[in-house]
């Protein structure tokens, strides 16, 4: 059996992570911790400390590191899946907060994926 035990995400600021994870999805926010320069360099290949924090419930964990990378602008495949209770007030929710909203309809089903503040694409079930 496999397990997905957390995602690990970048965002630039610390303010963006917790609009996102914190306000818009309603996770728990951990204190932040700092994963010193030496293991950032052997994990990541970047040579500088970097600040992590969890966001977590229930089953969810993510990992957010706090880096200002660009993001590149030709388009991203990689994505997560989240599944909400109401995806129609989440959908009210993410416009409210002005995070990026994308439906495209498929047949007779209509695609949700959103981009949080830093460029990370998520999929709405």
């Amino acid at each position: 059996m496999v397990a997905l035990k957390h995602a690990g995400l970048v965002c630039a600021t610390e303010e963006n992570a917790d609009r996102f994870y914190q306000e818009l999805l309603g996770l728990i926010k951990n204190s932040p911790s700092i994963l010193p320069r030496s293991l950032s360099k052997a994990i990541f290949g970047i040579d500088s400390d970097l600040t992590m924090i969890n966001y977590m419930k229930e089953g969810l964990h993510f990992e957010i590191f706090i880096q200002d990378q660009k993001k590149k602008n030709s388009g991203t495949i990689e994505h997560l899946c989240i599944e909400v209770e109401n995806r129609q007030e989440f959908i009210e929710r993410c416009r409210s907060m002005g995070v990026t909203l994308n439906q495209i309809q498929k047949g007779e089903k209509k695609l949700v994926f959103i981009t949080d503040f830093d460029g990370n694409l998520f999929e709405v079930k």
